[in-house]
């Protein structure tokens, strides 16, 4: 007997999408079958969350889908194509990924569905940030999210569905409650079972039924378009399959439990309605599953054969332009030199600057509206100038990184603010996961260009290990990112320009010690480029690199190495990454004779990166008339107590004993 429908259910075209349901699954089995013939290295698998296509069928052109790893048939009723699939699981040339990233990770530009990451529920709060977009941009376009239950215990999961509710954001959050987190049972887990989120933003949906998913969901999104805000959808229905191709559940699931759940599989039971609706005949359904398991086979075999990848493009994609530099010329920071100014100045003009000139440029971070202006004052004046673009965050520095990922995505310039680096941990996972991978591993259909600003440093006194870290060695591990750190007033505007008016993520490191300097700027702004090194002091004897808080240091080293006859010449890196090793190497060949000095631990430093890179190559090391030495901090974190902080730093005496050391 045909089942009841509402008015809305009556659109659903229930036969292609029982057609689509199939095509996903039996891509699933294909996957399957082919890694047990050693033909493929992983699979994950949408058994069972079929169903979920029907949303499909409610998005228009503008809607965007930050799906996760088990939405193969939602992402095919977006439109990708099986054959897409196909070349992903083997892992060829011409996927999504050109072999970079693991099958069941989606990505398309055109189709707006975002690149999918591993790591679960790190797609929520860019999800919010695109719909964040969305809303400023004043479109009824709407973003749909999808996560699994186990990952709604995620705190990033929390976060992005508190900014949408903050904001009243057209983003529908889709549970995917299978009740399992692969072997752990979630029923004791779940939010929503334990009822920890008002229930006034959520709908729940049995969504074994492609019908009450395409009613529910359609409510949900019509509600988004029309300015009422989010609605989550939690939907119950069942994983009909391990968790991936290294999982076994029948491992840890009782037997009679995994025969019951089969009995509910939904493409069964939709094949049946339909047949007893008299929509097809029970040959007319046998004859469509050949005819797709046909398809399928022949789009698996074609990719099989399709091209390899090239080896020689493993570094593509990781920026925009090789090696994170500029392919053109920078420009000029285009604001007006005084008598004397500060780093903090010389930022605050430049911000306004680009809130000026460029609409798209949206800025967010911890108490950055007037009055306070942030903390330190980067922001003073701008919220007031620039209404609805300089914005308050909440206490969540991983909301500040991952809403800038999604506003990205819509085409904004996010220039975020961080209150201090050593908070940046909590943000870690979206600095990591999304933004510094998304363009690698989407072949450059999705980038990040956010420009994040965040103090750092110590020699204040009282900071503490959470108010006194520069950590830009563990920074530059972040492969996709690059990392800046000014000393002047001219570098601080210059590269913060530059990273603004560029494509790629940009960390700019502020040092506190030295961003209240007042030193005289009176010639006009220069352009900065990145990777480029800035000699500080020309040098004969010794060529002493520092970079930060490490150049006041630095040059009163220097001054005093006069008195010894020793010509010292510093090297202001400016930028770790990109690096400017063939700069460091233009002084050594010069002196012969290298000290490296920085505020960040010794061990893991950017330092001993810098020494590995001068004695690594033959014509550098022949070069040295000494070994190179490093000055850095103590392998320790930086104390409350003033006496024990400058204890741990680096102080003049040791630097003007490695100067002495290198010349022996």
């Amino acid at each position: 007997m045909a089942p009841s429908l509402s008015p809305l259910m009556k659109n659903l075209p229930a036969l292609d999408l029982l057609k689509l349901m199939q095509l996903s699954r039996d891509g699933d089995r294909r996957e399957g079958i082919l890694l047990r013939q050693s033909r493929g290295w992983f699979q994950v698998s949408g058994m069972g969350h079929e169903p979920l296509a029907s949303l499909g069928y409610h998005l228009q052109e503008g809607d965007y889908i930050f799906p996760y790893y088990r939405d193969r048939a939602l992402c095919l009723a977006r439109g990708l194509t099986n054959y897409d699939l196909a070349l992903a699981y083997f892992a060829k040339r011409d996927s999504s990924s050109g072999g970079r990233h693991m099958p069941g990770h989606y990505s398309s530009r055109k189709l707006n569905i975002f690149s999918v990451a591993t790591p679960t529920a790190s797609q929520c709060i860019p999800a919010a940030g695109a719909a964040w977009g969305i809303k400023m941009d004043k479109k009824n376009d709407v973003v749909i999210t999808t996560v699994g239950d186990a990952s709604c215990r995620q705190g990033e999961y929390y976060e992005a569905i508190a900014f949408a509710i903050q904001e009243n954001l057209p983003l529908i959050t889709v549970v995917e409650d299978n009740l399992y987190g692969i072997s752990t049972p979630t029923l004791h887990h779940n939010p929503y079972r334990l009822k920890i989120f008002n229930e006034e933003h959520v709908v729940f949906v049995n969504a074994r039924d492609p019908y009450e998913v395409f009613e529910k969901g359609g409510a949900a999104i019509e509600k988004a378009r029309n300015g009422g805000g989010p609605t989550v959808l939690w939907c119950e229905l069942d994983r009909l399959s391990s968790h991936t191709s290294s999982d076994d559940h029948r491992v840890y699931r009782d037997q009679d439990d995994i025969a019951k759940m089969l009995l509910r599989d939904p493409i069964n039971i939709l094949s049946k309605q339909l047949i007893e609706s008299g929509e097809i005949t029970e040959d007319d359904w046998k004859r469509i599953q050949l005819e797709i398991s046909q398809q399928v086979e022949t789009d698996y075999l074609t990719a099989e054969a399709a091209e390899e990848v090239e080896p020689g493009d493993v570094m593509k994609y990781l920026f925009a332009n090789p090696g994170g530099l500029e392919t053109k010329a920078p420009e000029a920071p285009p604001i007006k030199p005084a008598d004397t100014m500060t780093m903090v100045s010389a930022i605050n003009e430049t911000l306004r600057a680009a809130l000026s000139s460029d609409d798209r440029v949206i800025m967010m971070g911890e108490d950055i509206e007037d009055p306070k202006g942030g903390v330190f004052g980067l922001t003073k004046g701008l919220s007031s100038d620039f209404p609805g673009r300089v914005v308050n965050a909440p206490l969540a520095e991983a909301t500040i990184i991952g809403t800038a990922v999604g506003l990205a995505a819509k085409g904004f310039r996010p220039v975020f603010e961080l209150q201090f680096i050593d908070f940046l941990s909590t943000g870690l996972n979206q600095l990591m996961t999304q933004v510094s991978s998304l363009r690698w591993r989407s072949r450059g259909e999705w980038s990040c260009p956010m420009t994040l600003i965040a103090p750092c440093g110590a020699y204040l006194p009282g900071g503490s290990l959470w108010h006194s870290q520069s950590n830009e060695g563990t920074w530059s591990h972040i492969h996709g990112i690059r990392v800046c750190i000014p000393s002047t007033p001219e570098d601080a505007a210059g590269l913060l320009w530059t990273a603004i008016q560029g494509d790629e993520p940009t960390l700019v490191l502020v040092p506190k010690h030295i961003f209240r300097k007042r030193v005289s700027v009176t010639d006009a702004f220069p352009a900065v480029p990145f990777g480029k090194v800035a000699v500080r002091r020309a040098g004969t004897d010794v060529t002493l690199v520092t970079w930060g808080n490490g150049t006041e240091l630095a040059d009163e080293a220097a001054e005093r190495a006069i008195a010894d006859g020793i010509s010292v010449e510093i090297i202001d890196l400016r930028c770790i990454t990109p690096c400017d090793y063939e700069g460091i190497a233009e002084s050594l060949r010069k002196t012969g004779r290298l000290v490296v000095l920085h505020e960040d631990s010794r061990t893991g430093g950017f330092g001993a990166q810098i020494v590995t890179e001068m004695t690594a190559s033959v014509p550098n090391w022949n070069q040295f008339i000494s070994a190179p030495q490093l000055v850095a901090r103590m392998d320790i974190h930086v104390p409350y107590c003033p006496t024990l902080e400058y204890t741990v730093l680096p102080n003049l005496q040791q630097v003007i004993d490695a100067i002495h050391e290198v010349m022996k």
